[in-house]
């Protein structure tokens, strides 16, 4: 299954016409949230040709819709050692501790360079200074917001100008198919199809030494997400293919309060910011009793994998479907001034939180783990870096920190930059090798809902060895399935699929649900948001570790442990390994 020409590594790609236009860069960016429009700002900057791919419009990722905001040690009293703590806590043991401490060294100096870039934060009434508030898991106010509970929109309006401004060179509306690599298994561009009318129409590829993944989540794994409906896992899934590790897909983070909008509720869902917590919102059940004073000490603000937790055992325990969040005291102009997003979206579902209390539970929210990569974003393939939430620094352990994701795009990113500025500009490859047609079988479009069912029953807040077995079981059946399909036989999902954004996602999200499924039946504990009710207790002594997980060319699955909670090197700076160094003996497991 390994294309012709294209080096060390699998070398699988996707079943999809071969390219026919092509430009050259220095350095491809794939994504337009705060990580990826920050790496080509900078980027640009050091004067590096630079191009910007993105699946949607420039501002239609996972940014824009974060409303809680950006945390730093920004106020008074506050310092970095004090945000280091509240991550570390919040990740049960499984940050990467050096990379923690860049991220909240580095932060905010960061933050107030996007600011330089045009973002306008909240401030303190009759201020200048910057408008501070709490969510889980900090013991501090660190928490910048920006139009109340717009933070996400604000920072995507401020870089998406800055961009535009810049005249970088955009493409939107396309999807990345695949990573192009030279002989020696180095980066040498990616395959893209564009949607729609452009300058550029169907297949092409973008040559250049530098790839950039930025391309946010994989939230749509699952049936109720607060993810956008572009969030398919492309990322994670182009990078398995190319040969990269990635590592931590088993710790999902599922955020404790969406608005439950009935039990066959599908897709995007609202989101009820942690921030309204922050300002003391509180969580009840039915009779209006709060469950969350004497399960930690912050109460409505544990982390979010307790929250979650919480809800859960409560609704069990009572027969309920969902909880309630209660922030009637707040009063109409405190909802109308702090957080007009969420109050006009629960008004809309026919829930108005001024007068009575919200619906919530918990839905995929973040993932936590993602693409392997070391302090400067490099991955386990050399000219592969990643950022964001398709990345996997080491961050945010088995939980993320609230409102560390927005400043996590945004340190990795610069720290990408400076490593791309630091190495000679290389010249763009003439030419790369075309990818072989038809080496990965698609999978028909609606191979994505059953996707989303299996994981959503077998997979989501609460897992056992006999859910994950069945999600395992189920995932193999669909595949299967999928593939008589393709080879023409009469199957479930009807007639074969032809290449297209559709079939291109849906195989996309079976790639990274199969992983996630086999690495959280592997981890036999509970670790933050990683609940397995057959084994309730954490277990340092077995697990305080991390897999990293390689597709093989033969699409099986290596997985191997590291041997502590901190990554190994990525090698991306060494000549291409063609056998990886496992720190302990490797698995392989049946994958796509």
């Amino acid at each position: 299954m390994t294309a012709t020409g294209t080096g060390p590594g699998p070398g699988i790609r996707l079943n999809a016409p071969a390219p026919g236009w092509s430009i050259a860069a220095d350095v491809v960016v794939v994504g337009s949230g705060v990580a990826g429009l920050t790496a080509a700002l900078r980027c640009a900057a050091a004067g590096r040709r630079t191009v910007v791919v993105t699946k949607a419009r420039l501002d239609d990722g996972s940014t824009r819709w974060a409303q809680g905001g950006i945390a730093a040690a920004l106020g008074e009293g506050d310092t970095p050692e004090q945000h280091l703590a509240d991550t570390l806590v919040a990740g049960a043991g499984l940050c990467d501790e050096a990379a923690v401490r860049a991220l909240v060294t580095e932060g905010p100096d960061a933050v107030h360079r996007l600011i330089t870039t045009g973002a306008r934060f909240d401030t303190a009434p009759g201020s200048d200074e910057i408008a501070l508030t709490r969510e889980g898991g900090h013991h501090r106010r660190r928490i910048a917001h920006a139009g109340g509970d717009a933070t996400g929109a604000e920072i995507s309006r401020a870089l998406v100008e800055a961009v535009r401004a810049a005249g970088l060179r955009t493409i939107e509306n396309a999807l990345v198919l695949d990573l192009l690599t030279d002989a020696e298994g180095r980066t040498s561009g990616v395959t893209l199809h564009v949607m729609g009318e452009g300058q550029h129409d169907g297949v092409g590829a973008v040559h250049a030494p530098a790839v950039v993944l930025a391309t946010g989540g994989m939230g749509q794994v699952f049936s109720a997400t607060t993810n956008p409906a572009v969030s398919t896992g492309d990322g994670v899934a182009l990078a398995l293919r190319a040969g990269a590790e990635v590592s931590d897909l088993e710790f999902v983070q599922f955020h404790p309060t969406v608005l439950y909008l009935g039990p066959d509720a599908e897709g995007q869902q609202p989101l009820i910011s942690e921030a309204v917590r922050g300002e003391g919102a509180y969580l009840v059940d039915a009779d209006g009793t709060r469950f969350m004073v004497g399960q930690h000490e912050l109460a409505e603000l544990a982390p979010r994998d307790i929250v979650a937790k919480a809800i859960m055992r409560r609704a069990h325990e009572q027969g309920a479907e969902h909880m309630y969040l209660d922030a009637r005291h707040f009063g109409a102009a405190m909802w109308e001034t702090r957080f007009p997003t969420i109050l006009a979206a629960c008004r809309s579902h026919g829930i108005d939180p001024v007068t009575d209390p919200i619906p919530v539970a918990p839905a995929a929210h973040y993932a936590s783990g993602g693409v392997r990569t070391d302090l400067y974003g490099r991955t386990t393939v050399p000219g592969l870096y990643a950022c964001g939430e398709v990345a996997c620094t080491g961050v945010h352990g088995a939980n993320r920190l609230a409102s560390n994701s927005l400043l996590e795009g945004l340190v990795f990113a610069e720290r990408i930059a400076a490593d791309i500025a630091a190495e000679p500009a290389a010249p763009a490859p003439a030419s790369a090798p075309a990818p072989e047609p038809a080496t990965l079988r698609l999978l028909p479009p609606e191979t994505r809902i059953a996707v989303q069912r299996i994981m959503t029953t077998g997979a989501g807040v609460l897992r056992s060895a006999e859910s994950l077995a069945r999600a395992a079981e189920a995932l193999d059946r669909t595949h299967r399935e999928a593939a008589e399909v393709a080879q023409g036989a009469d199957g479930a999902f009807g007639k074969p699929p032809t290449p297209g954004v559709e079939a291109w996602e849906a195989t996309n999200l079976l790639c990274v649900a199969r992983v996630l499924v086999a690495a959280a039946q592997r981890r036999e504990e509970t670790r933050g948001c990683h609940w397995r009710e057959d084994h309730p207790d954490r277990d340092d002594v077995s697990w305080r570790r991390h897999f990293r997980i390689t597709l093989d060319a033969d699409r099986a699955l290596t997985i191997r442990t590291t041997d502590t909670a901190d990554f190994p090197a990525t090698l991306a700076r060494q000549p291409f390994l063609t056998t990886p160094q496992p720190t302990t003996s490797p698995d392989s497991e049946p994958a796509p």
